[in-house]
């Protein structure tokens, strides 16, 4: 199912989270916007961002960008009336989801490109937080609507119920210790890696010898105060760069040159996590992720220093 919010496109500057809003669709359940819409926002043809895209497709894995099918498309047009072009065109167009954006204005390496992709993540945080609102007031309802006709019936079986709901939440989350990652399943171990990330409550420390800037955004999901720390075996021009630019706009990210690893590693707090691919990778091939029970981050970083 694709959602849509109608409206006009305003000039560059007078642009607003709200009129950029209008742009943003929801299709397979996440939030996007189109690939001509984003090379109008940004001045360029359709044509030549896509191309870009392409030259730096490494940089755009499918949780980032992805082409829609004729079905979707279909629905699209017939959705909205100023994509109505979209019926002549021979090739399904792309869309971007907030991180594909993000890294639009990487790859296109211009002033409008940085100044629009800052508005356009302004609108995708404030179209977060009014859903956020929207789906806390859907579930309120929903509770009072759920206890109403339990409490019509028998409240020792409205009592076990509860209790059931939340044995089964409690459930849900604990986070898998070990596994296997097969080839394609990008978002799981993407969200698998993010969800650690966010369970730091103090530092994260990760080891591995291949990373680039989309590493430093994905370390950036951690909690406020939480150190973050980065031993690679490589740190080019480019990622120097990708280093001082990130770190002058967000909290600081240490990164070292480290020769002697060959396996990657995640330190979560205390907690070592084993992982079979570098981060930037995973999902692309088999690889596994193993919760080290006997090894603490004590024991590891003590071989590094």
């Amino acid at each position: 199912m694709i959602s849509i919010m109608a409206n006009t496109l305003l000039p560059i500057q007078t642009l607003s989270p709200k009129q950029i809003e209008s742009k943003i669709l929801t299709i397979r359940g996440v939030q996007v916007m189109l690939d001509r819409d984003l090379a109008e926002l940004y001045g360029v043809s359709t044509k030549v961002l896509n191309q870009a895209v392409k030259r730096n497709i490494e940089r755009f894995p499918a949780h980032f960008h992805f082409q829609l099918t004729d079905l979707e498309t279909d629905e699209l047009v017939t959705n909205c009336d100023r994509l109505q072009i979209l019926k002549h065109s021979s090739v399904s167009p792309y869309v971007f989801t907030e991180q594909g954006v993000a890294m639009l204005s990487s790859v296109l390496r211009s002033e409008t490109a940085v100044r629009v992709s800052i508005q356009i993540m302004e609108a995708f945080v404030e179209m977060r937080h009014t859903l956020a609102a929207n789906d806390h007031i859907v579930r309120r309802l929903e509770t009072i609507e759920h206890h109403q006709l339990s409490l019509a019936k028998h409240q020792e079986e409205t009592d076990n119920k509860i209790e059931e709901v939340f044995r089964r939440l409690d459930e849900g989350q604990v986070k898998p210790q070990q596994g296997i990652f097969f080839d394609g399943q990008v978002y799981d171990a993407y969200q698998l890696v993010s969800d650690l990330i966010r369970k730091a409550k103090k530092r994260l420390v990760l080891i591995d010898n291949y990373i680039d800037d989309t590493v430093l955004t994905m370390m950036d999901k951690r909690g406020s105060g939480v150190k973050a720390t980065i031993y690679t075996k490589f740190i080019d021009k480019q990622l120097n760069l990708d280093i001082a630019r990130h770190n002058s706009q967000y909290a600081k990210i240490d990164v070292f040159l480290f020769k002697k690893a060959h396996d990657r590693f995640l330190i979560v707090d205390n907690e070592v996590y084993h992982i079979g691919a570098s981060i930037k990778d995973l999902g692309q091939r088999w690889c596994t992720f193993t919760l080290m029970r006997d090894f603490t981050a004590r024991d590891l970083l003590a071989k590094i220093k």
